[in-house]
């Protein structure tokens, strides 16, 4: 496919102000394109867009609060005058036995990474039709395969994944393209966060290869980049995830039986797993969330 030149575009990345959306946004800028950041973390927000090549904008906003976000579109559209490119980036994460696990934490998980995307779109896809534009949904190896100790966010992505695709049919007579971007583990905070618990670090440890490792976040985010750059249907951040595709349909069973086996090892060290949203940027949502 060929590829769009992003100099001139207009790009919305939420989750902006760390981690895959804010190297997202820098190497977005550093290709010609004007960034609008979206993301709880104003000050995180405001450093990253002073740093980008070009022009550049941050906005405050929950990808949860539709009001919020439809705000943000108008005032995007009205600072850059288009929009080409939305990037719903925008995710948290918990880990944990799902009987043990904190409610609020497990449905924030859903309503960020499930809602918050949905929320994202319904606001920015009537300035995407004007553009002929892109929506590239963030989604993860847990959209492919299901994980034991990672209920609400395989789920979540697993929903992101599905209504992307759902959405595509719907939108794409309108010239608008809808995309769906994998990652594995990725040397981000959220990652970061969750290898801080031992059981946890542990569990992944013991993943078949290629799965067990955490990849660097330049590359992944290079592909993703080009990605965009060919308004792709897939965009998979690490080589080996287009392959899985192919062997879903078995997962779910060998998972079953493997996980068991897994569960039943780490029984008496399962209280010890931190509850809770994971990494720097879940530290960000709580206590957001927190505030209202």
């Amino acid at each position: 496919m060929s590829k769009v030149s992003l100099e001139g575009q207009v790009a919305v990345v939420t989750g902006a102000a760390r981690g895959v959306g804010e190297l997202l946004a820098r190497k977005l800028s550093a290709r010609g394109a004007h960034v609008a950041l979206v993301g709880l973390e104003p000050d995180e927000l405001k450093q990253v867009a002073s740093r980008l090549h070009g022009e550049a904008a941050y906005w405050h906003a929950d990808v949860t609060d539709h009001e919020a976000m439809a705000r943000v579109a108008e005032e995007v559209k009205e600072r850059f005058g288009k929009v080409d490119i939305v990037v719903a980036n925008a995710g948290v994460a918990s880990a944990g036995p799902f009987l043990g696990s904190d409610p609020v934490a497990w449905r924030r998980v859903i309503e960020v990474n499930l809602i918050g995307s949905a929320v994202t779109a319904r606001a920015f896809l009537p300035v995407l039709m004007e553009s002929r534009g892109y929506l590239l949904q963030i989604a993860s190896l847990a959209a492919l395969t299901p994980a034991p100790m990672m209920t609400a966010y395989c789920a979540s992505k697993s929903g992101v994944e599905a209504y992307a695709h759902a959405l595509r049919a719907e939108v794409g007579y309108k010239g608008v393209k809808v995309g769906v971007g994998y990652l594995s583990w990725t040397d981000t905070d959220m990652v970061r966060g969750a290898d801080r618990d031992d059981v946890m670090r542990e569990l992944r440890s013991r993943l078949p290869w290629p799965s067990n490792k955490t990849y660097p976040l330049g590359p992944a985010v290079d592909r993703i980049v080009a990605g965009i750059e060919r308004r792709s249907a897939h965009v998979y951040a690490q080589w080996w995830l287009r392959g899985m595709q192919g062997v879903r349909p078995y997962l779910p069973g060998l998972i079953a039986s493997v996980g068991q086996r897994e569960m039943r090892r780490f029984e008496p060290r399962l209280g010890e797993v931190t509850t809770g949203l994971l990494g720097e940027g879940g530290s960000a949502d709580a206590a957001a969330h927190a505030g209202r």
